[in-house]
């Protein structure tokens, strides 16, 4: 295995296998394939008979993934795209039904290491921030022709920045003299604008989650493959979602509960479920976490968060 690979860690990967309960010669779909970490231990646990499509906006990503499943190659569909659009692309390479579908939510350790992809402030490189570098608008071009007000709402919404007024009206001050271009320059401008490093969190941790957020509408691509991944499950087929802040992980377990549903009480007696179909059941009802054990080795999965639920009735 190359040495490039080994750069991200995949998180939960024993979790992840148990609750998908993967069965010997499924089919299954790895919505966020990224390096192919999860994907691995997949096709190990599905055997030769099983069949696996790995999805990833990141042309980079999914080149990696070629090369740690090569052993799989011919167990294996690589599909360049947005999990948004998952639904369209499974049925377009024939796994119209599925026994479990896969989402890793978020950016890779991969990605923040290329500095050249604009992601860290950690890395100096150009303000891109795209997954797919094909198209899009960059972060550069959000932060120098945004108003100041839709920049404070992204900064709001999406990063959830106490500050994100005093961000704001930097940012638009700052680029009346330069526009602003690279990582290490916003990063710089965040961190005067909210007087200084405080604590372990750098304080531009949230004006970069949130730029990342609005260049790759991550929230709607979520919503949008939440549903289109469970229109291809099959009875009792499962679908496990890592997220790694609570704006993601509030979408998922909403989406879940959903289609959960719940019984109400009627007045006149009896009660009524209440839900959207197809029906689901939580194969988790708690929040699974990784352990000390991983979070020593592994940083990134302190703040991974593991929800499953298996579709009942379709």
């Amino acid at each position: 295995m190359s040495d490039y690979n080994m750069v991200h860690k995949s998180v939960l990967v024993a979790e992840v296998l148990e609750l998908l309960d993967v069965v010997p010669g499924g089919v299954y779909i790895d919505g966020t394939l990224g390096s192919g970490g999860h994907s691995e231990f997949l096709l190990k646990a599905m055997g030769e008979k099983g069949r696996l499509l790995g999805i990833d906006q990141d042309e980079h990503a999914l080149e990696r993934a070629k090369d740690r499943l090569k052993e799989w190659k011919g167990q294996c569909t690589f599909a360049h795209g947005n999990f948004a659009n998952i639904a369209e692309i499974a049925r377009k390479n024939g796994f119209d039904e599925v026994d479990g579908v896969l989402m890793d939510i978020g950016v890779s350790s991969d990605q923040l290491e290329e500095a050249e992809r604009g992601f860290s402030f950690m890395k100096d490189g150009p303000l891109d921030m795209r997954m797919d570098k094909s198209c899009g608008e960059t972060a550069s071009e959000l932060v120098n022709n945004l108003s100041e007000q839709e920049l404070r709402q992204i900064l709001r919404t999406f990063g959830e920045e106490p500050k994100a007024r005093r961000i704001a009206m930097a940012i638009v001050e700052s680029r009346k003299k330069n526009l602003i271009v690279t990582t290490s320059e916003l990063a710089d401008l965040v961190e005067k604008a909210v007087g200084g490093r405080r604590g372990r969190i750098h304080p531009a941790t949230r004006t970069f989650q949130a730029l990342r957020i609005a260049v790759n509408h991550e929230l709607d691509s979520l919503k949008e493959g939440l549903a289109g991944g469970l229109s291809l499950l099959r009875d009792g087929g499962r679908m496990a979602v890592i997220s790694f802040h609570s704006l993601e992980d509030r979408i998922v377990k909403r989406f879940f509960a959903a289609h959960v549903g719940k019984n109400v009480s009627l007045i006149s007696g009896g009660s009524e479920w209440i839900g959207e179909l197809p029906l689901m059941e939580l194969v988790n009802r708690k929040l699974v976490m990784a352990g000390d054990d991983e979070n020593e080795v592994n940083p990134r999965a302190r703040s991974a968060k593991l929800r499953v639920a298996k579709l009942v009735m379709s």
